[in-house]
């Protein structure tokens, strides 16, 4: 949630900002400080940059002029992690505490301007392995999470005229992940999401994106969940295992993610952003923008054989 300050004039002033992300790990949920308010302009301006360890916090930004609000289900233990971070506790599986926080942030702000959407947690599992109750847990966080942060704060966004709401994806939404189904589902479903939403609410003035992530060192890998029917004799078991392999030495090896908070406050930044952004290693970035232009049995290979299960 994010509020620009204002020059004397009144007219908002971002183009020298860097909005603050910070990504902060949960228990298995991996969410992000949602929500960045005015702060009054001194005569002396500051700086402040906060880094956690990659590994256990990802790295976070806060630039001057800005505040932020930061959003967990363990708000108490958050907020003496992080000095000047506004900590408030927030569930986004629950309806009610979505609203209580977005009402407790317009209460001590007076308006929102941003959101950035990124709670979510990992499952892998085949398909088979994987029963529908488990499927549904993942799809109540990673989408109707978002859906429900959005509902929310739309209603200030219209008053406002004004608005930017920020839905962190994956690659994984443009491309369908062996052993990671339930993942992929819920990044295609928040794209497709955003691409609607972006229709509903330019009009007034909101601009609805999606960032689309690689691979990133985040302490997301070591809390990955495994479906319960991987933990079992299955006949997905040697190549799930194979894969699983790749993956996690791919994301130990992963870019830095404050290149994820750099494209966000660059999205911040824009007075009219792009509605899709990728982010992530060069090769990564091309492999998902190239897939609309190779036959779909051929990609399906490439990737079988990138997670060494062709």
């Amino acid at each position: 949630l994010a509020i620009p300050r204002q020059n004397p004039q009144g007219r908002n002033v971002v183009t020298d900002n860097v909005a603050y992300v910070l990504f902060r790990v949960s228990g298995l949920t991996l969410t992000f400080a949602h929500a960045i308010h005015v702060v009054p302009r001194t005569s002396r301006s500051h700086h402040r940059r906060i880094i956690r360890p990659s590994g256990r916090r990802a790295r976070g930004l806060v630039s001057r002029g800005w505040g932020v609000f930061g959003t967990s289900r363990r708000a108490g233990e958050d907020a003496r992690a992080e000095d000047g971070i506004e900590m408030l506790a927030m569930d986004v599986d629950s309806d009610a505490s979505v609203e209580c926080a977005v009402a407790a942030v317009l209460e001590r702000a007076g308006r929102v301007d941003a959101v950035v959407n990124n709670a979510g947690w990992a499952l892998a599992g085949a398909v088979e392995d994987t029963p529908a109750d488990e499927a549904r847990a993942q799809l109540e966080t990673n989408f109707l999470g978002v859906w429900r942060v959005c509902r929310a704060v739309l209603p200030a966004m219209r008053a406002a005229g004004r608005g930017c709401i920020v839905n962190i994806g994956s690659i994984g939404g443009r491309v369908g992940l062996p052993f990671q189904a339930a993942d992929s589902a819920g990044k295609f479903a928040v794209a497709g999401f955003t691409e609607a939403l972006s229709g509903e609410v330019r009009p007034f003035g909101i601009h609805a994106v999606l960032i689309e992530p690689g691979n990133y060192r985040t302490g997301l890998t070591a809390r990955r969940r495994l479906s319960s029917g991987a933990a079992t004799p299955s006949p997905y078991a040697r190549r799930f295992g194979r894969a699983m392999t790749v993956i996690e030495q791919d994301e130990a090896r992963g870019a830095d993610p404050e290149g994820v908070a750099r494209v966000v406050a660059r999205v911040l930044d824009t007075p009219s952003p792009r509605m899709r952004y990728l982010a992530g290693p060069v090769g990564e970035r091309a492999a998902a923008a190239g897939k609309p232009f190779v036959p779909g049995r051929l990609f399906e290979r490439i990737v079988l054989r990138l997670y060494g299960i062709e």
